[in-house]
């Protein structure tokens, strides 16, 4: 029998992202971890950026497998590590 998850996490965010409709702000994440819609696995890590703000169209969708989402977590991680290191610390919230 297959089971939905129904385990979800959410997050606040500051920054841009790029939809159907071009660029919008983007306020908030919602990560999962279910069946995806598209990718060819039973589960995967499934990320929605989005500004729920301004409807459907400011949304992006992201599939994973786990691994790529671990992956991508280190990335990420170590992409800051080496900002800080380099540049010093990080502007943490958008400039008005």
């Amino acid at each position: 029998m297959i089971m939905c998850t129904m385990i979800v996490e959410n997050a606040k965010l500051t920054g841009s992202a790029k939809g159907p409709d071009g660029w919008f702000k983007l306020k908030q994440a919602s990560v999962s971890y279910d069946h995806p819609f598209n990718v060819q696995l039973e589960y995967a890590l499934n990320i929605d950026f989005v500004d729920l703000d301004q409807g459907p169209g400011a949304r992006v969708a992201v599939e994973l497998s786990a691994e790529s989402a671990r992956s991508l977590v280190r990335s990420i991680e170590a992409a800051l590590a080496r900002a800080e290191a380099e540049v010093g610390p990080l502007e943490l919230t958008a400039s008005a």
